[in-house]
């Protein structure tokens, strides 16, 4: 079963602007799906966003899972052309 969106801080990076996967919300949603991180491993993730008319309409995106054995730290690395809002990618 695949995992539901993990949720991410697009303006948390590190100097390789990768995203950082230590944030709150972030472990709180790794921990609460029993996910633990791989080396490679594809996640799906979403950052909070609205549309032009003031409702919720996440930016959505997949991200692969790096370790940053200089900082201990787990990241994730994203295509920024590839992130879209969830309205562009429901059928």
């Amino acid at each position: 079963m695949e995992p539901s969106r993990i949720y991410v801080d697009l303006l948390k990076t590190d100097g390789q602007g990768r995203i950082l996967l230590t944030t709150v919300g972030t472990r709180e949603d790794l921990s609460r799906q029993g996910i633990e991180l791989e080396e490679g491993m594809i996640l799906p993730l979403y950052a909070d966003d609205l549309n032009s008319e003031g409702q919720r309409d996440d930016l959505v995106m997949d991200g692969v899972a790096r370790f940053d054995a200089k900082t201990g730290e787990w990241v994730a690395e994203i295509e920024r052309d590839a992130i879209r809002h969830e309205s562009e990618v429901q059928d």
